[in-house]
């Protein structure tokens, strides 16, 4: 097997995470949905929580991102 090949299914083995990024920013989002539908008056609470799991998860995909392009360009 050719080295530039092997960096290929390696970046592409790297970007796996991002599968379970998207499935866990749908259940954020449908839980924030939900618990502000049966009780709006807790959505200044909820927001807060809201955004900080939503960038936590987010900043997954992005350093899976950053070291598919590293094992690609490195």
């Amino acid at each position: 097997m050719e080295l530039e090949a092997a960096k290929l299914i390696a970046a592409a083995i790297a970007l796996m995470p991002i599968i379970g990024v998207g499935v866990g920013l749908g259940l954020i989002f449908s839980s924030y949905n939900e618990a502000v539908g049966r009780n709006p008056g807790a959505s200044e609470l909820l927001d807060k929580k809201f955004f900080l799991t939503f960038a936590l998860t987010e900043a997954l995909a992005i350093f899976a991102l950053l070291i598919s392009l590293i094992i690609l360009f490195g």
